[in-house]
């Protein structure tokens, strides 16, 4: 299978950053690729994709050379399944609650004796050109596992889902953070910053990565001090700012 350049860089202790990919559109996620970003977050918890685009989509990702991850909002194996047989090259899991979630990600993206993965020879092992022994070896190296704390009751189980066996990273999202406890549309708010802060030194000291939302470069020079390496935007991030920068730049010419 192909290598995953995400996990090869975090595992070297590198910054990474990347996007969510809200729309059911490969040419965004090979547009990101050529770019420079290290990974893209294919949301299919909140976007429209279906399973066919979300393929098309990891396929555009391949061809520039950026790592797809895909979120995914239903916990189960079979639905999981799907997403690594087209191609993922790990996957992103929210409300994550306790160990039993985070244990049933790893054991649907890894094969056994890592997990409980169905073996199939689909895209990943070039539709079952290459050596099954060698192929399911390659993906339990490879394939990345990430854990969202997001919820109170994630808060309250954080150090067993931060001990989950065969997990790469834990991700904190501000946004979730900041309505669980109340604080609706404040990520910014000093209880979340502190949490994650307080968070990232037990998932750092657990030997694990971290991740989280990027807003600005300040921001990024923040959470990569403290050790995160992780870095989120969004497509809807840049396309809000680069359209609403041109259009105003554009208007204001108009009356200069």
């Amino acid at each position: 299978m192909l290598k995953n350049t995400l996990k090869e860089k975090l595992n070297a202790n590198q910054p990474t950053v990347g996007p969510f990919v809200n729309s059911p559109a490969p040419s965004l996620v090979e547009g990101m690729g050529w770019l420079g970003f290290d990974f893209v977050i294919i949301d299919c918890e909140h976007g429209s994709m279906d399973y066919e685009t979300t393929e098309n989509m990891i396929r555009a990702a391949e061809l520039s050379g950026i790592t797809p991850i895909i979120r995914i909002g239903m916990n189960i194996q079979q639905h999981i399944q799907r997403y690594m047989d087209a191609g993922a090259h790990g996957v992103l899991i929210p409300l994550i609650n306790n160990a039993a979630d985070g244990n049933a990600v790893v054991d649907s993206v890894k094969y056994p004796p890592m997990g409980k993965r169905g073996v199939f020879g689909g895209r990943p092992s070039r539709y079952g050109l290459q050596d099954t022994a060698e192929y399911l070896k390659e993906a339990n190296e490879n394939t990345f596992v990430g854990l969202q704390i997001e919820t109170l009751d994630g808060i309250e189980n954080q150090d067993e889902i931060i001990a989950t066996e065969g997990a790469d990273l834990i991700f904190l999202g501000p946004g979730d953070l900041s309505t669980s406890f109340g604080l609706p549309g404040q990520p910014a708010h000093p209880k979340v910053i502190e949490t994650i802060e307080g968070l990232t030194k037990k998932i750092l000291a657990a030997g694990k990565h971290v991740g989280t939302i990027t807003a600005d470069a300040g921001q990024a020079k923040h959470w990569n001090d403290i050790g995160i390496r992780w870095h989120v935007s969004s497509t809807n991030r840049f396309i809000n700012a680069g359209a609403s920068s041109y259009l105003n730049e554009t208007r204001a010419a108009f009356t200069s």
